[in-house]
């Protein structure tokens, strides 16, 4: 009953004229963002955070959470007409989704993936409702050595998951706790690798970290590395489902439901798993000419299916961000920043410190996933249209946004230059196949996770057996353990069983 009072009041407050102004301008930017290739979600909120940040609190986060989940309802529109994924959740969709579009069915597969998002994305909603605040009071009981074990865990999944390899993740990471420690020292107030720059003595702003590596660093890549493609757009027919279309499309929804939320809700998540893992289902379970038709005219229930994992994943990974403050993905690790950005640090103790905000953002999911069934089924030949803005005025359009909402926030001409600076190692970093999202994640979680053990270390009496010696800082150790080792052992395990089948065979 509290859960649902509490549900209530967000309503309360998400349904307010701004605040419903501020998700209809998220849900529709998020939608343009997503059919417009090349732009992801996390570029996209990086951008605007300096642009936003008079804002009321409430207001910014229902309006990027709006950007958040939008985008993913706009990829699938890209995937399907142009075989083009925006973000890499929408790669799946466009294996049976542009095989429709090429047999003339793309209205019916626009059609699937809308209504699968928002099936999947108000199941997922429920689940953020209901949980959420459980793992909140479970996480309020941990002390500073299990909030440092739980950082580390963070460190850990996220360097591990988002890279190419969790050698390249780690460096990242490293990265990030090292621009992390710039700036005056909590405990000491001692001024600590500022190279006697008065300017980062407040330390490195988030905001121009996450607007460089994402945004900046974005177009820089797409200029001096990706030449001028040429897209065919298949021609959009009506988007409607038939009687058969239905039929063969809700189990696929609700498969992909199931299949997609609990990974969203474990901090080590991505979209990637569930989506392939759906599709995966779906062939399996087809027969017959259904079966016939994946790979070759396209499979309705190949577009349904990893549609609504891929939105269950994003809804559900609201969860560990917000109780637990571990982002699972760039869009996640961007809005860790700009939670930050406000003063606010996810955890388990926003429930109680910012309980109207949190619940006002639940709210607003609700509301935005309806909002979006409207923005993506009758609008759609509009967000077709957005696919004509040539790529450069598109790019020079960001870099614009990025360079005068960074300069708006100091008036300083040296965060211009640490801007660019960081734009640079953004694409030195995208060539090499470095993530970057553990650099912000790095940067955010770093200083938290510093005083933390700290004060474990205090409370041991400078004795670093306090880890060891209570129970669920043990239990993380082990988690940490298992998600350094046990992939490694199954790849070896893999690799040695393949090595063998040859010798065998032979």
């Amino acid at each position: 009953m509290d859960i649902f009072n509490a549900l209530m009041a967000g309503f309360a407050t998400a349904i307010t004229p701004v605040n419903l102004l501020w998700a209809l301008v998220g849900c529709a930017l998020g939608t343009a963002v997503g059919v417009l290739p090349g732009i992801g979600p996390a570029v996209a909120v990086a951008m605007l955070l300096p642009i936003t940040a008079k804002v009321d609190v409430t207001a910014s986060m229902i309006f990027f959470s709006g950007i958040y989940y939008g985008a993913m309802y706009g990829g699938s529109t890209t995937s399907i007409l142009l075989n083009t994924p925006g973000e890499t959740a929408s790669m799946v969709t466009a294996m049976e989704g542009n095989k429709m579009a090429k047999s003339g069915r793309a209205g019916a597969a626009l059609a699937t993936a809308a209504i699968g998002s928002f099936v999947a994305g108000t199941f997922a909603t429920v689940v953020v409702t209901l949980f959420a605040p459980f793992v909140a009071d479970f996480a309020v009981k941990l002390g500073p050595p299990e909030y440092f074990m739980l950082m580390v865990l963070a460190f850990t999944t996220v360097s591990a998951v988002l890279g190419q390899s969790s050698l390249r993740g780690m460096t990242s990471l490293f990265v990030g706790l090292a621009a992390g420690l710039v700036g005056m020292d909590q405990i000491s107030g001692a001024a600590r690798y500022t190279g006697g720059q008065m300017e980062l003595l407040d330390g490195i702003d988030i905001v121009l970290v996450a607007v460089g590596l994402f945004a900046v660093a974005e177009v820089l890549y797409a200029a001096i590395y990706e030449g001028k493609v040429e897209e065919s757009q298949n021609k959009l027919t009506r988007v409607h489902m038939t009687k058969r279309d239905w039929k063969r499309s809700w189990p696929a929804w609700l498969r992909g439901t199931v299949i997609g939320t609990p990974f969203g809700c474990i901090p080590a998540g991505g979209t990637e798993i569930p989506t392939f893992l759906s599709y995966a289902t779906e062939k399996k379970l087809a027969k017959g000419e259904h079966k016939a038709e994946f790979g070759k005219q396209g499979a309705i229930e190949g577009v349904a299916g990893p549609e609504a994992a891929n939105n269950a994943t994003v809804t559900a990974a609201l969860i560990p961000l917000l109780t637990l403050g571990i982002p699972t993905s760039n869009t996640t690790a961007v809005l860790l920043g700009a939670f930050q950005n406000y003063g606010i640090n996810p955890g388990p103790q926003l429930f109680t410190s910012s309980a109207t905000l949190v619940w006002a953002l639940i709210a607003s999911l609700y509301i935005g996933n309806l909002m979006l069934l409207v923005l993506n089924l009758p609008m759609v030949g509009l967000w077709v249209k957005l696919l004509k803005i040539p790529r450069p005025q598109l790019y020079a359009g960001i870099l614009i946004f990025a360079t005068v909402g960074a300069y708006g926030m100091r008036q300083s001409a040296f965060d211009l230059f640490l801007l660019y600076g960081i734009g640079v190692l953004g694409v030195i970093m995208r060539r090499f196949d470095f993530p970057t999202a553990p650099v912000v994640v790095g940067m955010i979680l770093g200083p938290l996770a510093e005083a933390q053990m700290r004060n474990a270390v205090s409370i041991g009496e400078g004795s670093w057996w306090i880890f060891l010696q209570r129970p669920m800082s043990l239990t993380l150790i082990i988690i940490v353990l298992s998600v350094l080792i046990v992939p490694r052992v199954l790849k070896r395990m893999s690799d040695v069983k393949q090595a063998s089948q040859p010798a065998s065979a032979g």
